[in-house]
């Protein structure tokens, strides 16, 4: 086995790893345990430790596809270089890399702006002092990110389909 089948194994297994579990958090988490446990504080307690085991694995995954993305570059016959657009797979590339980049800028903004906010909120929160409504608009906003990069993560899947049929 070459370098480059090894390179791809693992860059769908990051893929699988972090685009699958933003589906699956978005899909089918999320929605069940607001219905479950509606405003009661074990939500914020438990979408906390949900938080603190999911993000480690989506840098993780961040590292891998980045490693094996150069590799998987250089080793494809349609790649002319850094930013040369002279083939339409190039071009769709760069539609997909634009898309990653916004999956990792909203990433950034959940894991270090929202899900910080959060945590500290709902410590005053179990302490009486939080506002349950500051927290419940966090909640809102974290929802509505976390939808934009599962789009974005549906729309690199689609460059990167349209990329290998070509």
């Amino acid at each position: 086995m070459d370098l480059l089948a090894i390179s791809y194994f693992f860059h769908l297994l990051a893929t699988v790893t972090w685009l699958g579990g933003l589906f699956f958090l978005s899909l089918l988490v999320f929605p069940e345990t607001k219905r479950i446990l509606g405003d009661h504080p074990a939500l914020n307690t438990y979408l906390t430790r949900l938080r603190k085991r999911f993000f480690p694995l989506i840098n993780f995954s961040l590292v891998v596809l980045i490693f094996t993305g150069f590799i998987q570059m250089s080793g494809d016959e349609n790649y002319d270089g850094v930013l040369q657009f002279t083939n339409e797979w190039s071009r769709v590339m760069l539609f997909k890399h634009i898309a990653f980049i916004g999956m990792i800028v909203f990433g950034a903004l959940l894991q270090f702006g929202i899900a910080p906010a959060l945590e500290r909120l709902s410590l005053l929160i179990e302490r009486g002092k939080g506002d349950p409504e500051a927290a419940a608009a966090l909640r809102r906003r974290e929802t509505q990110l976390t939808w934009i990069n599962v789009a974005l993560g549906a729309l690199v899947l689609l460059f990167t389909a349209w990329a290998t049929a070509l």
